[in-house]
């Protein structure tokens, strides 16, 4: 094992030694791009996984005889385990090697995908996605620490750029893939896939990525600050999960997220009496890292929310298949693929305040565009809505994150890392189960409404919450046999509705991105970036 070195920045500016370049790579192992390239491998799994499953859902509903509440936990044990465990991850790397972390990742996330697919009940699915997700939290804040130790500070944002792209673009695709292997293979293809590809990552890290540790890494394990913020963070993500199941009202609800804010504050409390904390609190100190946890929490709010309406208003309010309603988002992928390296290159040049907030700008117009679609709205006027909203959303992956990873200390790059994916993670659910409440609360009150006016006959009280339930996700409640003339108006009053619940909930999406506009100027380059340049190979 080599020595290793870090930059002190504790003195003044004028006395601080000059960042170092990167320590020289012998052959491919160590070569920043090629890092880059192998990370992206491992962290586009976890991505894609996070969309290309919802695709596969109802076919495994059929195929296991599975109910509703069991296809629900296919995608909330997944970002359950991930959102939970990603800083605590994120430590492990810190502790023991980002290399090795992500290796161990890529391998468990991998193994458990093919179990999925070789699973023939329900209970096992479940159980390998929360095996899928808890590896997945090895992997992704163990990426940005490679990253961040390899590319020298001149370099890293168009990195991060590229790293953010990967994301982007294996989030927004995977619904067209899922629909592509789901139609034309089978469900168990969606999870097989990432078998080949696991191979390809480890096969590659095993032969280019260098360990990289900074010389005052953490020793030893808080393990009740562990304990402590894995519970809070449980009873969080939990009670979002469920409140619209529970009622924003319920006691259950509010009592998960009481126990949640204990948690965090008994977390905060012995966090400022332990030797070596899990999240040294002073690290909060840093305005522009905390305002980038809070520009990645809106952002991921006005993002996923919006979002996931957006798929329902593709396929059953115009009546796209899964593939078209997956090749209508190309416009919003295809700008976060161009948009993200380039907004590497001008955050570089410019720093992350101007092109962040010009992203949320962005972001926000695009969520009022969508809060005007209606039924009959053309592909091309919805396709402008959605390349603006790629527009926006490119520059605030990429400068949110180096934002908050370049203002960390590089010896708790791998817990920056993980603030970050939770911070995205929180604030997708936080977005879906807000933003889902909302359309709730506006279906409930137009749809009586809106069916009395239309001449349909009257529905009992249980009958129109039954209709309710459907409209939320723009399906008209049609019975069998429903005369054609009927059911065209009740296909019209479900649509309706649906539109209106679906804009004010953009609209609503619309001004968490305006918050984050000013949030955004209280960001600024990452202090400690250069120091990751040039820190020596294990």
């Amino acid at each position: 094992m080599t020595s290793q070195t870090t930059v002190d920045k504790t003195g003044p500016a004028d006395e601080a030694p000059a960042a170092p370049g990167p320590a020289p790579a012998e052959g491919l192992r160590g070569h920043p791009w090629l890092t880059l390239i192998t990370v992206a491998v491992g962290v586009m799994m976890v991505a894609l996984d996070g969309t290309i499953v919802a695709i596969a859902n109802p076919a495994i509903q059929k195929d296991l005889g599975a109910t509703f509440a069991d296809v629900q936990w296919i995608t909330n044990g997944y970002f359950l385990a991930l959102a939970v465990t990603l800083i605590t991850a994120g430590k492990l790397g810190d502790r023991f090697g980002h290399r090795q972390t992500f290796l161990i990742g890529v391998v468990g996330f991998a193994a458990a995908s093919g179990a999925i697919g070789l699973s023939d009940s329900i209970a096992f699915v479940v159980v390998f996605r929360v095996l899928q997700g808890l590896f997945g939290a090895l992997l992704m804040p163990a990426a940005l620490g490679l990253l961040r130790a390899t590319f020298p500070a001149e370099k890293l944002n168009m990195a991060i750029g590229i790293w953010g792209m990967v994301i982007g673009a294996s989030t927004a695709g995977g619904p067209i893939l899922g629909g592509v292997l789901v139609e034309h293979v089978s469900w168990q293809s969606v999870f097989f896939i990432n078998v080949p590809v696991g191979i390809l990552a480890v096969v590659l890290g095993a032969v280019i990525l260098t360990d990289h540790r900074a010389k005052n890494a953490p020793r030893s394990f808080d393990l009740l600050g562990i304990g402590l913020l894995s519970g809070a963070m449980f009873c969080l993500v939990w009670a979002l999960i469920k409140a619209p199941a529970w009622g924003w009202g319920a006691a259950l609800t509010w009592s998960f997220l009481g126990i949640s804010v204990l948690g965090f504050a008994l977390f905060a409390f012995w966090e400022n009496r332990v030797r070596e904390p899990l999240i040294p609190l002073a690290l909060f100190r840093s305005v522009p890292l905390s305002a980038g946890v809070v520009l990645m929490v809106l952002m991921a709010i006005a993002f996923m929310g919006g979002l996931f309406f957006v798929t329902f208003y593709l396929q059953n309010v115009h009546g796209m298949s899964p593939i078209d309603a997956g090749l209508h988002l190309l416009p919003l992928t295809g700008m976060m693929i161009v948009g993200s390296p380039l907004a590497g290159v001008l955050i570089g040049r410019t720093g992350p305040r101007v092109p962040l907030a010009g992203g949320m700008a962005l972001t926000a117009i695009a969520m009022f565009g969508v809060s005007t679609l209606e039924t009959d709205t053309s592909s091309g006027l919805m396709s402008i809505w959605f390349a603006l909203l790629g527009l926006g959303l490119a520059p605030v992956m990429v400068g949110a994150t180096e934002v908050i990873v370049g203002n960390a200390p590089m010896e708790l790059s791998g817990v920056a890392g993980g603030l970050q994916q939770a911070a995205m993670q929180i604030g997708g659910s936080l977005g879906t189960a807000v933003l889902g409440a909302v359309m709730a609360s506006k279906v409930d009150n137009d749809l009586a409404g809106n069916w009395a006016d239309a001449g349909l006959p009257k529905l009992s009280p249980a009958e129109l919450d039954q209709a309710a339930e459907a409209v939320q996700v723009g399906a008209p409640p049609v019975a069998p046999g429903t005369p054609p003339e009927i059911a065209a108006k009740i296909t019209d009053v479900a649509h309706d509705t649906f539109i209106s619940g679906m804009s004010l909930a953009s609209l609503v999406a619309a001004g968490v991105a305006v918050v984050a506009v000013f949030v955004a100027f209280l960001t600024k380059r990452g202090a400690n970036a250069e120091a990751g340049a040039g820190v020596g190979h294990i």
